[in-house]
């Protein structure tokens, strides 16, 4: 296989699994809205309470384990060391069966000191899952080091399936059988019904990927015993590379999604102890937050992320033959794809935020709170897109302590912002907003910082920032002026926001060719990039 065609099919396959995210994210964001009005915001909050416990300690006991089982057996499978592969496939389930029992076991007994009183039930039933994500992640792992997306894409996308039926009918049944109690405990009810179809997801998915492995389990047998390699490790060894290469990924990991569940916390510990609110009350705003405004501004993160994401390991194979030129060059490429992403995007949610969160979140009294908060988030579209692209080259090139310390750094800086504005001010949920946009821009910051000092890489500002910025407005407005007026004449949200969006996509295209933002030979470095380049060419373009 040459050169261009592993490029190309590192290129399919990175596709394959930005598609799966971008699917599962729209599975996500249209099972939350008939949740939601299933179990309301109090049932969002205490929910999204225990939720935020459990993605802590599932980053920490299973997470990274995907990502890091398939770097190591990836390595022993170039040299064809294949008995060697499969030991460290078998010693990465021990592994994870230690790992994950302990950290359920955790989680299910020390519900009642991590979450308040109304979420404990619900973290105990997420503990299970903990356990489950981990044998999970160590076959995901074990296809993906073998440079197959297509097993985990399908896999993911049967998790978010099986977790939106679930949740949204066992959160119906189980409100159903206490209709007569009050509204709290049918909340919680339903957040219970809600963590279910998490769990079930995962166990679908899992089931799943067992089956893969059991389809291919004669070819793996045959490949391991023909391996006549000597130097074959031993579990100790094994259990060493595991750890030293699980470790620093969990650690940047964690930290890098640590702020969520610490704003979480304070404002928890805030409200119920200097402001007095009752815990009902403490749920439900935040249930407005943390369950649609945050939500809704995790979609684009996710696209911008797939995508930019693809490009990172071209990065990677630069570096490491010391062409710092072709490394930047690529850089500044994926800086530029993720802000043609981002700041659209960004600026979509700003303009447009009304009547996205009415169509998704049709709850009247919460419209007009849930829109302001997707306004604050909607610069965390860029903050975020950069940030994890930045982290991402951070870790490409080998400097994996980097990100941990920026991470921390930035947290640090957000905590002390976070805190003196919910003690100073009236602001509430609003705090945690703007929390979120200081950590988001930290990373920024300070992650754009470390790559210009390891690698001397300087932004392109006019063509990756300033121009990408002037079509978003231009789009913006257009998409506000068309949706009020087509509301006027419809009146018709669904309608009048479907007819915006379009408006916008097609002014957004035109706009980013005429500032000269994407020229005609980048569309040859896009999959398909020539049927787009035979259209633009078709309406005098180019």
């Amino acid at each position: 296989m040459t050169q261009n065609e592993k490029k190309d099919s590192f290129i399919v396959q990175a596709g394959i699994l930005a598609v799966a995210g971008i699917i599962c994210r729209i599975i996500g964001i249209l099972y939350r809205s008939p949740l939601t009005g299933i179990i309301g915001d109090e049932g969002n909050g205490y929910y999204s309470s225990a939720y935020n416990i459990y993605t802590i300690i599932l980053l920490i006991s299973s997470y990274s384990i995907p990502s890091a089982i398939s770097k190591v057996i990836a390595q022993r499978l170039a040299l064809k060391e294949y008995k060697n592969a499969h030991r460290i496939f078998r010693c990465a389930f021990y592994y994870v069966i230690v790992v994950g029992g302990i950290a359920s076991l955790f989680t299910f007994f020390g519900a009642g000191v991590l979450v308040e009183e109304h979420s404990i039930i619900v973290l105990r039933v997420f503990a299970p899952t903990i356990f489950l994500s981990g044998l999970l992640g160590v076959l995901r792992g074990y296809f993906q080091s073998h440079k197959t997306m297509i097993q985990t894409s399908i896999s993911q996308i049967i998790e978010q399936i099986v977790n939106a039926l679930i949740s949204i009918l066992a959160a119906y049944l189980l409100m159903q059988m206490v209709a007569g109690q009050d509204s709290s405990t049918q909340a919680l009810y339903g957040a219970v019904g809600s963590a279910m179809g998490t769990g079930s997801g995962v166990l679908a998915a899992l089931l799943f990927m067992s089956f893969a492995y059991y389809v291919n389990r004669k070819t793996i047998k045959r490949r391991v015993d023909r391996d006549t390699s000597k130097n074959l490790l031993s579990y100790g060894q094994i259990a060493k590379i595991i750890v030293f290469m699980v470790t620093p990924v969990i650690l940047s990991t964690f930290i890098y999604n640590f702020s969520t569940s610490l704003n979480q916390t304070i404002y928890t510990k805030v409200m119920k102890y200097v402001y007095h609110l009752s815990s009902a009350e403490i749920a439900t705003s935040y249930g407005i937050f943390a369950g649609k405004a945050v939500v809704i501004s995790n979609i684009p993160i996710a696209i911008a992320s797939a995508m930019s994401a693809a490009m990172i390991p071209s990065v990677s194979g630069s570096y490491a033959q010391d062409d710092i030129v072709g490394t930047n060059k690529k850089i500044d490429e994926a800086v530029h794809t993720t802000m043609l992403i981002s700041i659209p995007a960004a600026v979509g949610l700003f303009t447009l935020a009304t009547p996205i969160v009415t169509l998704l979140f049709p709850q009247p009294a919460s419209i007009a709170t849930a829109s302001s908060l997707l306004r604050c988030l909607s610069i965390t579209v860029v903050f975020y897109g950069l940030s994890t692209l930045t982290n991402a080259v951070l870790q490409g090139i080998g400097k994996v302590n980097l990100p941990v310390v920026n991470a921390l750094v930035a947290l640090i800086l957000q905590t002390i912002a976070f805190v003196g504005l919910i003690l100073a001010t009236d602001l509430n949920l609003y705090s945690l907003a703007i929390a979120m946009i200081c950590y988001s821009l930290g990373m920024c910051v300070l992650n754009g910082r470390s790559v210009k000092k390891c690698l001397g890489y300087r932004h392109n500002f006019k063509r990756s920032f300033i121009l990408p910025s002037i079509a978003a407005l231009i789009m913006g407005v257009g998409a506000y002026g068309t949706y009020q007026l087509a509301y006027r004449v419809i009146s018709s949200n669904v309608l009048a926001l479907m007819i915006a969006i379009l408006i916008a996509l097609v002014i957004y295209f035109v706009t980013v060719i005429r500032l000269g933002i994407i020229r005609e030979k980048d569309f040859d470095s896009i999959p398909k990039g020539y049927m787009i380049k035979r259209l633009a060419r078709k309406l005098k373009l180019l």
